[in-house]
């Protein structure tokens, strides 16, 4: 059976700056069905998709995910701006512009970026894509990474089949870098370590540009984090913007110059990180509290009794194993057609 292509008409241009937090991204007209039911409706083959309609010399750069991607913790007037944004001005230069939306938006699952970012994404039909996403899922009470792995699965595989080059990265667990008691740390590391690991994985099978952002420098440097100490600061934006422009440079596809590596901010007072934590962060806190707090204190309660009867091992091997049968159960080749590495970056 024949596949045809699916189109949408595009989305107004954006400015490189995030919506602000709690708006979902508007899907433009037509694009309004799953990622599910966009691969089974298929693309053709990437070398017979080129994209058209921008003009030449222009690149479109879409970035879907969460609170990281959206830009928290790097204000500027009028909103977020972030390391997608700052990343965006570095990959134009040379006559090249670059056509920029950034889709992600604050609280965003894995969930959400597969039935609403990455169908309007694809109807942009952009030329990078990064696709940052997970730590949230590892803060609620339904976490899954084998349905964490099929929805990132075939998010990267719209993209890619629609020819973007895709970016991704590993990131640090939010129990480190929140600076969490052993019983409580443990338990989201073992997850954040299964996100990154089917990360890797999916960056492998679609040649991504990846960036290694979990080091123990990114949780041990704080000149890198917010007052909320799980959204980057902008010096952490401009690191992670940084990194993915010398990868895509590696590549030849960023040819501008790099974004600077020093705030132009000044960090927020004491009094005003008093003020957020005392304000929205212990909002943030009360909306927790009701989902992943009692599944955080079940699990903490698991791991002291593994650790006091000298058992923690068999916490290691569980998770190793559910992740493991995740990874089997993707489609052994990606569900695309066509896939080459490297796509060219035409209007």
């Amino acid at each position: 059976m024949s596949r045809a292509p699916v189109t949408a008409a595009p989305a107004d241009a954006q400015a490189p700056v995030a919506r602000a937090a709690g708006v979902a991204p508007e899907v433009p007209a037509g694009a309004a069905m799953s990622v599910s039911a966009a691969l089974d409706a298929s693309a053709v083959p990437f070398r017979d998709r080129v994209c058209t309609g921008a003009g030449p010399g222009v690149v479109r750069f879409a970035a879907l995910g969460d609170s990281l991607t959206e830009g928290i913790g790097d204000p500027v007037p009028g909103g977020w701006r972030g390391w997608a944004a700052l990343l965006a001005e570095g990959i134009g230069g040379a006559g090249r512009t670059v056509d920029f939306r950034n889709l992600a938006v604050a609280g965003a699952l894995s969930g959400d970026v597969h039935e609403c970012q990455a169908v309007a994404a694809a109807a942009f039909r952009p030329h990078l894509a990064s696709v940052v996403v997970g730590v949230n899922d590892t803060l609620r009470r339904s976490f899954d990474i084998r349905r964490l792995s099929v929805r990132l699965d075939e998010v990267c595989a719209l993209l890619a089949d629609g020819g973007a080059v895709l970016l991704t990265a590993c990131l640090p667990d939010p129990g480190t870098a929140l600076g969490l008691p052993g019983p409580l740390r443990r338990p989201l590391a073992r997850r954040q370590q299964a996100v990154n690991a089917v990360v890797h994985a999916l960056s492998a099978r679609y040649d991504s540009v990846h960036l290694h952002a979990s080091d123990p420098d990114w949780t041990e440097d704080r000149s890198l984090w917010s007052v909320d100490r799980l959204h980057p600061a902008e010096r952490g934006h401009r690191r992670l913007a940084v990194g993915f422009h010398s990868l895509l440079a590696e590549r030849g596809l960023a040819l501008g110059a790099p974004p600077g590596r020093e705030p132009l901010r000044p960090p927020p007072t004491r009094a005003a990180a008093a003020l957020w934590l005392a304000t929205r962060g212990t909002g943030w806190l009360a909306r927790r509290s009701t989902d992943l707090l009692p599944e955080l204190l079940a699990l903490a309660a698991a791991e002291a009794a593994h650790r006091a009867r000298g058992t923690s091992g068999r916490l290691d091997a569980r998770a190793a194993r559910t992740l493991r049968e995740a990874l089997d159960d993707l489609p052994r080749t990606p569900h695309l057609r066509g896939f080459v590495p490297h796509a060219r970056m035409e209007g």
